[in-house]
């Protein structure tokens, strides 16, 4: 049986922690491994990206691209998960919606909606009821004998 006072980590596992500046014995004594002078060698300086004057690489280089600060993040399920969740009885097999799908426990939440993708197969003949989905989808769910209706928050976009 395992007693509290004796624990201890694997040999090598930790390290001691370096103490610099404290004396010539140490090692890092004196300038503490900073070398002499110099900005690098005072406290509270961060030269993140500086290169002594030179442009600095980052403005050198090209920017491209775009990042739409107000755009929509969908959350998204596979049709295959879907029929999964309904072969183990976690959904019903009639009619799925946003709110059935979170309380399943299939997505943790809906962010700005929630998207259907059509990877994975679906056999069930279930109407489905969210702000997106692909093409594909669509098709294999009506193939299925299904239908997948889109609201309309998605299609005003």
């Amino acid at each position: 049986m395992v007693k509290l006072n004796e624990l201890h980590d694997n040999p090598g596992a930790t390290k001691p922690r370096k103490r610099v500046g404290r004396g010539p014995g140490s090692g890092t004594g004196k300038m503490g491994g900073r070398g002499i002078k110099g900005q690098k060698s005072r406290s509270g300086v961060a030269i993140g990206g500086y290169e002594g004057g030179q442009m600095p690489l980052y403005q050198r280089l090209p920017k491209r691209g775009f990042s739409k600060p107000n755009r929509k993040k969908f959350a998204v399920v596979n049709l295959g998960l879907i029929q999964k969740f309904i072969d183990e009885k976690k959904l019903d097999g009639k009619s799925i919606t946003e709110d059935t799908l979170v309380a399943s426990g299939l997505i943790r939440r809906k962010l700005d909606g929630i998207r259907v993708l059509a990877k994975g197969e679906i056999t069930a003949k279930v109407s489905i009821e969210v702000t997106g989905a692909s093409a594909g989808a669509v098709a294999a769910v009506e193939k299925a004998g299904g239908k997948l209706v889109v609201t309309a928050a998605a299609a005003t976009e």
